[in-house]
């Protein structure tokens, strides 16, 4: 007897020719992501070699901006969501929660630092760098977490996790500014009295939150159609 394909049921064909169509669409975003990483990489090192061709160099003060490390931070995550998705694997729940994190981080950086400290001396003197850390890789990664079908709704009751990162590093800013007094942005200095570093803390704080917070909803549009395998492992989790 021959097997006959059920009623409604999709052409084994055309069921392959969309899988195809799937790894392909796959495997382009992972090396544009693989592009605005090693982009990324790039800038952070090139700004190292450039601070260090006009002086001594404290890495301890270097890497201690917000800036810097939030961009290492998300070109590690979005390397590895780039890699995941080159190896067939879905995203598991502390993946997507680190994009999460790292997309809402480098909003911030961008938020801050063009309405607050763009125009002020010091900060990334080449300027390709400077726009890569402040601006297109922040954009690129919201527009990653908007567009890329590859992530299923996030639970608000797990919000919290995107202030773990914000609230160590700030400790250990204000634990620096009462000992060694190096802070890296004017308004954790604390010759500007702890009352108005604290307020500048807080709304760093709420302003995580609610970036956050739009983050998390966002990963609830679907503008393109997903894979029905994508983020399947966030989906067991998140439900």
């Amino acid at each position: 007897m021959t097997a006959r394909t059920p009623p409604g049921s999709p052409a084994p064909a055309a069921g392959n020719a969309g899988a195809t169509r799937t790894r392909t669409t796959e495997r382009t975003v992972a090396g544009i992501r693989l592009v605005f990483v090693l982009a990324t990489l790039v800038a952070v090192l090139s700004t190292f070699a450039d601070t260090a061709e006009r002086g001594p160099v404290n890495p301890f003060n270097f890497f201690g901006y917000f800036t810097i490390q939030s961009n290492l931070l998300g070109a590690v995550v979005l390397g590895t969501a780039a890699v995941t998705a080159l190896v067939g694997r879905s995203q598991g729940i502390v993946l997507q929660l680190a994009r999460a994190s790292i997309t809402t981080y480098l909003v911030v950086v961008a938020l801050v630092y063009n309405t607050l400290l763009s125009g002020l001396a010091g900060g990334v003197e080449l300027a390709w760098a400077n726009t890569i850390m402040h601006v297109l890789f922040p954009l690129y990664c919201l527009l990653d977490w908007v567009l890329v079908p590859d992530r299923t709704p996030l639970p608000f009751r797990l919000l919290w996790v995107v202030e773990l990162y914000p609230i160590v590093w700030c400790a250990v800013v204000l634990l620096r500014g009462a000992t060694d007094g190096w802070v890296p942005y004017p308004f954790f200095d604390p010759s500007s009295g702890y009352g108005t570093v604290l307020l500048y803390v807080l709304g760093i704080a709420l302003t995580f939150i609610a970036v956050g917070a739009i983050v998390f909803a966002a990963s609830r549009l679907r503008l393109f159609r997903s894979d029905a395998r994508l983020g399947a492992q966030v989906g067991d989790v998140a439900g």
